[in-house]
């Protein structure tokens, strides 16, 4: 596996855990007086995990 990939993966995980604290410990953020609502952590999780594993995939070669 590429160093880049390691990084890119790593990196990916790393977002993908801070919106899971952010949901289980219901840390609300506001934006210019916006409060942002949760499900948009929901959908980041499942977007950053699916690319993370999309590379992580691609990189080893163990494409099914």
């Amino acid at each position: 596996m590429k160093p880049a990939h390691t990084l890119a993966i790593a990196l990916l995980v790393v977002v993908a855990v801070g919106h899971i604290v952010r949901l289980f410990l219901k840390l609300e953020f506001t934006v210019n007086h916006v409060a942002i609502p949760m499900w948009p952590s929901v959908v980041a999780v499942v977007v950053f995990l699916g690319v993370a594993a999309a590379l992580w995939r691609e990189s080893t070669g163990k494409e099914s």
